[in-house]
């Protein structure tokens, strides 16, 4: 049996003060770990985002109808709340394995060497991040779920997810100076590809703020809007994202550019046009539950692929480390 190490007063002290320093300065995290820690957390970003459609999909947006207890006299969901308060706590209960997720990514981050604190800042961003959209979804609850703000806390979501696709994609890569592989015209269609997800993404939640799922049983105030009309002006934001990503993916051919960044825009567009498929067929449908769900689960997806192609779009090598020359070693040899 391998026996535990003494641990001193002074090492409980320094453990206490800064617990992250104290990993650190003992563990030494393989590259490969601190990789999945980062995915873990990017995983964690979207299955909170499709469990957060799950609440509203099955009229759980108030199963708990206060916050941040789950009612005026208990924390958790009692068996008198039924299956709404067990789902609407159920998913609140998953923001603290998103918080581990998260939680594990930074130690990770902190602990690799050399340190890189640019790694452990977008840990730190996701956390805040976290923190923050937990608090708006207990807003979401006091306000009785008005749609601006649960449009609010899935823009939000969206914004974690993108800070957990850069740290991963950190993780794959070095710190030295980023390189572009292709010219500046294919980086600028790239970044109008990234805004035209961005809008498409926050039509998306116009469309849900004004559609039928309200969230809960009982009457939901909804966004003045004729959602068909939206969804239509979804659609064509949809075709724009579709016709952008076709057109990145026959100029990268055409000049021949590296692999990377073919093959995520390949990707992206495989992931468009299942995306495209599932929104056609909720529509015609009538909008089925689980559809809308499916489809939320490509929003996320969506997003997730058009940042790995602009991400794609450089690269970032190990920082090397300037050795003295023979003129600097000589100069210190004379002078000690």
């Amino acid at each position: 049996m391998v026996g535990v190490p003494n641990v001193t007063r002074a090492d409980a002290v320094a453990a206490l003060r800064n617990p992250l320093a104290f990993i650190s300065e003992r563990w030494t995290p393989a590259p490969r770990t601190v990789r999945r820690a980062a995915l873990s957390a990017l995983v964690m970003s979207v299955v909170i985002v499709v469990t957060g459609g799950a609440v509203r999909l099955t009229g759980s947006g108030l199963g708990c109808p206060t916050w941040p207890k789950c009612t005026a006299d208990s924390l958790t969901a009692t068996s008198a709340m039924g299956f709404h308060g067990a789902i609407e706590f159920g998913n609140r209960m998953l923001t603290y394995v998103l918080c581990a997720a998260v939680g594990w990514a930074i130690i990770a981050a902190r602990a690799e060497k050399p340190r890189r604190r640019g790694l452990t800042r977008l840990g730190w961003a996701q956390f805040w991040l976290v923190m923050s959209n937990a608090v708006l979804g207990g807003i979401v609850v006091l306000v009785g779920l008005n749609p601006y703000t649960v449009a609010s806390h899935f823009l939000l979501a969206s914004a974690l997810i993108a800070v957990a696709v850069l740290m991963w994609q950190r993780t794959r890569e070095g710190d030295g100076e980023p390189r572009p592989l292709v010219g500046k015209p294919v980086q600028q269609l790239v970044w109008f590809l990234v805004v035209a997800s961005s809008l498409l993404i926050a039509v998306g939640t116009v469309v849900t703020g004004a559609g039928p799922h309200a969230g809960d049983s009982s009457e939901v105030e909804r966004m003045p809007l004729d959602w068909e009309t939206v969804a239509k002006l979804h659609a064509v934001l949809a075709w724009i994202v579709v016709t952008l990503t076709f057109a990145l993916w026959f100029i990268l051919k055409a000049v021949d550019a590296p692999r990377g960044p073919l093959n995520r825009t390949r990707e992206l567009f495989l992931v468009l046009l299942a995306q495209g498929v599932i929104g056609y067929v909720q529509y015609f449908t009538n909008l089925p539950e689980v559809l809308v769900g499916l489809h939320m689960l490509g929003s996320a997806l969506v997003w997730i692929w058009v940042l790995l192609v602009l991400l794609a779009l450089r690269e970032r090598p190990a920082a090397t480390v300037e050795l003295p020359g023979p003129a600097a070693e000589a100069t210190v040899g004379s002078t000690a």
